[in-house]
């Protein structure tokens, strides 16, 4: 089963890597990248069944991906969709306020790729094949 993937991260040079990681880790495809806390939104009211997982950054180009959890949460609960924090920011503290929020997941991009990569597999199905 294609896992797609809505990506709210304002960092270009991180889309085209987590692309590829996803792709090696299942049937994980990007179905939409957005670099705003406008775009996501306008992204999410346009596509409410075009997307299995969003993965959020919270700092982005403009606005906060803070901001976006509980839109995001809104949509996945009627679409069965998924919703995942990742970004630098991950502390204790912020992890909790995301998961308050209505996060399924809060990942640190510098210490939990892995885990990360493995929680993205499962929902593929394919976690056998996380690096």
């Amino acid at each position: 089963m294609t896992v797609r993937v809505f990506l709210v991260e304002d960092m270009p040079q991180v889309h085209g890597l987590l692309t590829d990681l996803l792709a090696s880790v299942g049937d994980l495809v990007i179905a939409g990248i957005v670099r705003t806390e406008a775009e996501a939104r306008l992204w999410l009211d346009d596509h409410p069944d075009g997307w299995d997982l969003a993965v959020i950054d919270l700092v982005l180009e403009q606005g906060t991906g803070m901001r976006l959890i509980a839109h995001a949460r809104a949509e996945a609960d009627r679409s069965g969709g998924r919703v995942v924090v990742f970004s630098d920011y991950a502390s204790d503290g912020i992890r909790q306020h995301c998961l308050n929020l209505g996060a399924d997941a809060v990942f640190s991009k510098t210490s939990e790729m892995q885990g990360f990569l493995a929680y993205c597999a499962e929902l593929d199905g394919c976690a056998a094949n996380a690096p």
